[in-house]
């Protein structure tokens, strides 16, 4: 690897590195370095978790620098981030090369993320098919990506975008992922409000099933269970229930045991494939994603120690997450502004681990450049 990248600096504390592999960001092509890290042992066949957020094939330039643009002097004003210019097949041809090489990167068990937008979205759900098997698909996530926009256009306003999960194989890491419970969602659930202002509901206090013999078959305050079913509880624990205000009767004497909201909660909910994670409103760089977004994604298809690859950084919110996290982590990105921003963003981490700095290139841009010279490089 030392004969393939120009080694520009070392960040973070070195008594934290990690001597498997070090925490990398490189500037370049992705495809170059792709290939390089192909030759590396310790990379190739090991990456757990790759989430990409490419170009969505636009046709615009996007500058960094406007009002809604933080976290940035005033001579990087109007600079450009990135020009995402290559469209049709073009750029299904730009993808589907780095996407192989993505592929054989990861690890058996490994999962790969790819975040686009609804115009090249099904294109690329029929690459990623036929690259990664379409028995390997696991879900097309739809993330709410802003509030809504009042466009003067003849459409739909467009506040989403799609993120496409697939797994290298039927075996792959999977923890699971829990969200927590929307106010909509308690609203619905836990429609009654008690005298102390506490959302609840009720369920029934007896379950299917006929138990003639045992005590939860026997009447309670002179009630039996319906036909068919029994008490959930002995007539002991239906007392007590009781005694807790925790039991509410019709009109027509019928006992349902009250579930309140704020106890229930705790237990959050499984996430589903739709999400609410909005970008920032003042972003470091244009595209930059939704931090606790890309730590769902890092807890729910990694563990910790495990390589995480990102082969357009962007702001390096991929790499801000797997570092907190406790991830390994490489990066790529062509844009020297980008390498930049995502510089800022991890050396502003408390705790940061040591990792270096690389050049798919040995002669660098000037801004880059400069900007390594003000570094100490």
């Amino acid at each position: 690897m030392r004969n393939r990248f120009y080694k520009l600096k070392e960040f973070g504390n070195p008594s934290l590195f990690d001597s498997r592999v070090c925490n990398l960001l490189i500037f370049g092509d992705s495809l170059v370095a792709l290939k390089y890290l192909q030759k590396c042992p310790e990379v190739n066949g090991q990456v757990r978790l790759v989430y990409i957020d490419p170009p969505f094939s636009t046709g615009q330039e996007y500058r960094l620098g406007n009002e809604r643009t933080g976290h940035v002097s005033h001579s990087e004003q109007d600079l450009l981030a990135y020009a995402d210019t290559i469209k049709g097949t073009d750029y299904l041809r730009f993808l589907r090369k780095r996407l192989k090489l993505l592929r054989e990167l990861m690890a058996e068990d490994g999962s790969i993320y790819i975040h686009i937008d609804c115009k090249v979205g099904h294109y690329v759900k029929i690459l990623m098919d036929g690259i990664f098997g379409e028995g390997h698909f696991i879900n097309d996530i739809t993330r709410i990506k802003s509030n809504p926009k009042n466009f003067e256009r003849k459409a739909y306003g467009n506040i989403k975008d799609m993120i496409l999960f697939y797994s290298k194989t039927s075996n792959y890491v999977w923890n699971g992922s829990l969200g927590d419970y929307t106010e909509e969602q308690i609203r619905r659930l836990f429609p009654k409000v008690d005298e102390e202002g506490r959302r609840y509901t009720t369920n029934p206090l007896h379950a299917p099933g006929e138990t003639k013999n045992g005590p939860t078959g026997q009447p309670w305050r002179g009630l039996l269970p319906p036909k068919g079913r029994h008490w959930r509880y002995p007539p002991e624990v239906l007392e007590e229930l009781d005694k807790k205000g925790l039991i509410e009767w019709s009109r027509k004497g019928n006992p349902r045991k009250k579930i309140y909201a704020d106890e229930f909660i705790k237990k959050r909910i499984k996430r589903q494939d739709v999400w609410e994670f909005k970008d920032p409103p003042y972003p470091s760089y244009p595209t930059e994603k939704n931090l606790e977004m890309l730590k769902v994604i890092v807890e729910a298809s990694s563990n910790p120690g495990d390589i995480i690859l990102d082969c357009f950084v962007g702001s390096g919110t991929t790499l801000v997450a797997a570092e907190e996290l406790g991830r390994r982590w490489i990066g790529i990105d062509n844009s020297p502004l980008a390498i930049q921003v995502a510089l800022r963003r991890l050396t502003r981490i408390k705790n940061l681990r040591s990792f270096a700095l690389y050049s798919t290139v040995k002669e660098l841009p000037e801004p880059l450049k400069e900007f390594m010279e003000e570094q100490g490089s």
